[in-house]
């Protein structure tokens, strides 16, 4: 039986849609069932409308649907993408997060592969922190972690995070789509096994 991923994302300005639309390809490429979700905005519009580019992003990501707690019950395994805020991911997914409480007091979230990616703006900006601190979540969440690690060297020449690929933002280049495929497959590999 295929493993069942969802990809969340957030996303403000297009790097992480990229970077979840790779994984999500290389998901499904791998053999699994594969649900694309975003996070849903909270910002205000007056503030999303005073940036043309946040403003763009928005509209391309119109069709995707928005991320659920059924969507998390569904799968055997979770990819999350967000950029990093002051060292830690977007209050958009930690108010999504926020919302999980049921699931994870019922035992919902328990057992689930997962893995993360982020982006910062320069390539000491919180990347890892960001990282780390969605890890401590899953680990509250009973989930089992699959970092890329150093698994494939290939991941070295795209920065060599071992705990998720990180972009600089705007800057997903073809180095970064193979970590994140690599990165994909390990996941649905791990979660394939876990779910039996």
């Amino acid at each position: 039986m295929a493993p069942k991923i969802v990809v969340v994302f957030y996303s403000t300005y297009g790097t992480n849609h990229a970077v979840a639309t790779c994984a999500a390809a290389a998901a499904e490429a791998a053999g699994a069932e594969v649900r694309l979700r975003k996070v849903s905005e909270t910002a205000p519009q007056s503030v999303i409308d005073g940036q043309e580019a946040w403003k763009a992003q928005i509209a391309k990501m119109a069709d995707i649907p928005v991320v659920t707690p059924e969507d998390m019950e569904w799968a055997d395994g979770y990819f999350f993408s967000a950029p990093t805020r002051f060292g830690t991911v977007p209050s958009q997914l930690r108010a999504f997060i926020d919302t999980l409480g049921g699931l994870w007091a019922a035992g919902k979230l328990a057992n689930k592969a997962v893995t993360a990616t982020t982006s910062a703006q320069n390539p000491h900006g919180g990347q890892e922190t960001t990282l780390l601190g969605l890890y401590t979540t899953f680990m509250h969440w009973s989930c089992i972690l699959v970092p890329p690690g150093y698994a494939d060297p290939t991941l070295f020449e795209s920065g060599g995070n071992p705990y998720g690929y990180s972009a600089i933002a705007g800057q997903f280049d073809e180095k970064g789509r193979v970590a994140v495929e690599i990165q994909a497959r390990r996941l649905v590999h791990f979660a394939g096994r876990i779910a039996g």
